[in-house]
């Protein structure tokens, strides 16, 4: 179980600033949501946490500066799923999850039978079996981005960086998606961090919101307290009205003009 820190994130590109001290922490086995309009620096957030992109502030994890960290170590310690990934040409889906198990492979670099049972199930539960001797590029958008996402989650890392995990999925898998991380945080006490665009589905997963505009964290709380019409309409220039499922969970509604 790991404990995320961040203090202070800030960065830049030539545009200009895209963060500025953002600060925020997600203890042990904790799932925090990043929402914020489009351009709100949800993304440049990841990336940075993850070390991809040169930023000033620190992320510590478990209380050590990441930046400090050999590379096979901060491998265990943080897995990222991109939004818009890059994979590799002329593997199978099989080959391209297995590379989640890298950082956990001996000296001889060869995966035994529990790298394979990971693999195996991470496929099963995203309903990528079927597709498992596939080659990576005959697969469709939603295909793609269910391969990349299996991958991170067969890394088993301490902390779970997911960016706009359900872009491209049907509801009934991205659903399955994130009930899959869900049962991985508390089995394995993952400790995830994920933007999404979609609202309700940020408030029914994720314990607590940061709510981020033009790169400042402008609320950060519970969904309760972080989805409200006024902050919605405020942010995303949105009219919205905020229902309630049975057990509570704030459903973002949008009204007609």
């Amino acid at each position: 179980m790991s404990r995320l820190e961040v203090r202070e994130l800030s960065a830049s590109y030539r545009r200009g600033t895209v963060l500025s001290g953002v600060s925020a922490t997600v203890d042990a086995g904790g799932w925090l949501g990043i929402i914020g309009p489009n351009g709100a620096g949800k993304s440049t957030l990841l990336k940075a946490i993850a070390g991809l992109v040169r930023h000033e502030g620190a992320v510590l994890v478990d209380g050590r500066p990441l930046a400090e960290l050999r590379r096979r170590e901060r491998a265990r310690a943080i897995g990222y799923a991109p939004q818009i990934p890059q994979l590799p040409i002329g593997l199978t889906v099989t080959d391209y999850v297995l590379l989640g198990r890298t950082p956990h492979l001996g000296l001889l670099g060869r995966e035994g039978p529990g790298d394979l049972e990971v693999v195996r199930t991470v496929l099963d539960r995203l309903d990528l079996a079927r597709l498992a001797e596939r080659a990576l590029a005959t697969l469709s958008g939603g295909e793609r981005q269910r391969a990349v996402l299996a991958r991170a989650l067969a890394q088993r890392a301490g902390v779970l960086l997911l960016d706009e995990p359900t872009t491209g999925l049907d509801v009934g898998h991205a659903q399955a998606l994130l009930d899959l991380v869900d049962e991985l945080r508390r089995e394995l006490g993952t400790t995830v961090v994920m933007t999404l665009h979609d609202l309700t589905l940020a408030a029914q997963y994720a314990e607590r919101l940061l709510l981020l505009d033009s790169g400042r964290v402008a609320a950060e709380g519970t969904p309760a307290e972080v989805l409200t019409p006024e902050a919605l309409e405020q942010r995303y220039t949105a009219r919205v009205t905020v229902l309630h499922t049975p057990d509570g969970s704030p459903v973002i509604a949008p009204i007609r003009g």
